[in-house]
């Protein structure tokens, strides 16, 4: 199924340019180091600022790449890779997220584009929303939505998508959410993969407001989600051709999202 690009016009209220002459910082904070417990998931990378790790091309990309190098004689540098945490927020109670990603697909790979409430946040308890993520190279997307305390049953959403030339080519992941006055326990998200809905849900009760969301890009290494599961030695790169906010959807705009919200076809992820 072919992309659609990311929405242009007056719409648009962010759009990161990744040319090669501007630092990634500019749009970026980057996380680094292994994180309390291997960034809570006994994952193995150990994350940088460097450009090795994090860069644009020249003909416009942002690049996340991650390096298993297991002849290393420092430990810290086996396995290395970037996560980075925009420094805007999504800023308005209702809009779209969009981008366009080919996605690393291995096992042992975790590469994600998710959101985290703006720091310091309670996790899971002010929320958590996975946009895209796929692993052990299965080329299947997850869908995701966490809140609550953790341990506790019925806090989890999750719904899973083939694409199956998920390696081939990149697809595009739109993010569509409405949160009247921000107020906790109401609003609705619909996540988008290639222009189709795949997932709906209701803001759970006691999260943070949507527009205090930070967009996250990152390539995990082993871990528990990978079961375990170690890299080849190379290098995996997550390559985002565009992204952007906008006040509307392309095509349709919110007589889409609500239509779409209506549609039987149109399910709540499963909860576990």
């Amino acid at each position: 199924m072919p992309h659609h690009p990311p929405p242009q016009g007056s719409r648009v209220y962010w759009q990161p340019q990744f040319l090669p002459h501007v630092d990634v910082s500019h749009e970026w904070d980057a996380k680094t180091g292994h994180g309390t417990d291997g960034w809570g998931n006994h994952e193995l990378q150990n994350y940088t600022d460097q450009p090795q790790n994090a860069f644009h091309t020249q003909d416009g990309r942002l690049v996340l790449r991650a390096v298993a190098n297991h002849s290393a004689s420092d430990a810290d540098q086996k396995y290395t890779s970037a996560r980075l945490v925009s420094k805007q927020t999504l800023a308005h109670d209702r809009g779209v997220l969009s981008a366009v990603i080919l996605s690393p697909c291995a096992e042992g790979i975790w590469p994600a584009f998710w959101l985290l409430p703006q720091e310091p946040f309670v996790w899971p308890t002010d929320g958590e929303i996975d946009i895209a993520e796929t692993w052990n190279g299965d080329a299947e997307n997850h869908s995701c939505l966490h809140w609550g305390q953790h341990d506790q049953p019925d806090r989890h959403r999750i719904r899973g998508t083939r694409i199956p030339d998920m390696r081939q080519r990149p697809v595009q992941y739109d993010f569509v959410w409405e949160q009247p006055g921000g107020e906790a326990g109401r609003g609705r998200m619909i996540w988008y993969i290639d222009g189709r809905p795949v997932m709906k849900a209701t803001v759970p009760a006691g999260t943070r407001p949507l527009r205090d969301m930070t967009v996250l890009l990152n390539v995990a290494m082993g871990g528990n989600v990978c079961q375990g599961k170690v890299p080849r030695e190379g290098a995996y790169d997550m390559v985002v051709y565009a992204m952007s906010m906008a006040h509307e959807m392309e095509n349709g705009g919110w007589g889409r999202f609500e239509y779409d919200w209506g549609h039987p076809a149109v399910r709540e992820g499963d909860t576990y």
